[in-house]
């Protein structure tokens, strides 16, 4: 579950800073030829700190992802609202591209919570919305210092919204906060992009057709 907290307050503040609010880029909704996501300038700088695949090798997302775009979300499997939503979108958008624009295109997702998803259980979830989505987890400090990279916050809470310590989470029984944005990582391997949450398939394949077609 994604609920409003100090530590998201926090990551949010830090974005826009920077930026305009999610989802309500420069030409939003407008004309055909404008992004619906938000342009970063100066993008932000990408960790190339290694996290791990499903296959247990190491993946960085500077150091192997040689696509033209990545686009990256970090949820979790247990997620009982967003995550799959958001996923569902990266799954239709892959269907709404060509199969020349799919092969300059990497789709990510990063589990926040590897406590509970390892790479078994990121494969199995990863697959049923796109067997091409490469799924991702690793030491949970390593997500971390990936995920604040781009300005992503992550945090842990019981049933009543008690904030947990990382390093002693229990089995069960708590839920994860995190950032909602999808991710476009462009060829010099910085995040130059980004998109709400409620970011539609159509919208979304939109804009990948144009960063691609731009180069």
């Amino acid at each position: 579950m994604v609920r409003t907290s100090a530590l998201r307050a926090s990551a949010a503040a830090a974005l826009l800073g920077l930026m305009t609010a999610c989802g309500g880029g420069a030409g939003a909704g407008s004309g055909s030829m404008e992004l619906t996501g938000t342009v970063l300038d100066p993008p932000f700088e990408v960790s190339s700190t290694p996290l791990v695949d499903t296959e247990g090798a190491p993946f960085s997302l500077t150091e192997d992802t040689d696509e033209d775009l990545t686009l990256v979300f970090f949820g979790y499997t247990n997620c009982p609202d967003i995550c799959g939503q958001v996923m569902a979108t990266l799954a239709g958008t892959l269907s709404r591209l060509s199969d020349e624009e799919k092969e300059r295109l990497e789709v990510v997702f990063v589990t926040t919570d590897p406590t509970r998803d390892d790479a078994a259980v990121v494969e199995d979830y990863v697959d049923a919305f796109d067997p091409s989505i490469v799924g991702l987890t690793g030491d949970l400090a390593d997500i971390r210092e990936v995920a604040s990279s781009m300005k992503v916050a992550i945090g842990y809470f019981d049933p009543d919204g008690t904030e947990l310590d990382p390093g002693s989470l229990p089995a069960t029984g708590y839920e994860v906060d995190h950032g909602t944005q999808v991710f476009g990582i462009g060829p010099d391997d910085g995040v130059e992009t980004f998109w709400g949450s409620d970011v539609s398939q159509a919208q979304l394949a939109h804009d990948v057709t144009m960063l691609l077609d731009r180069g």
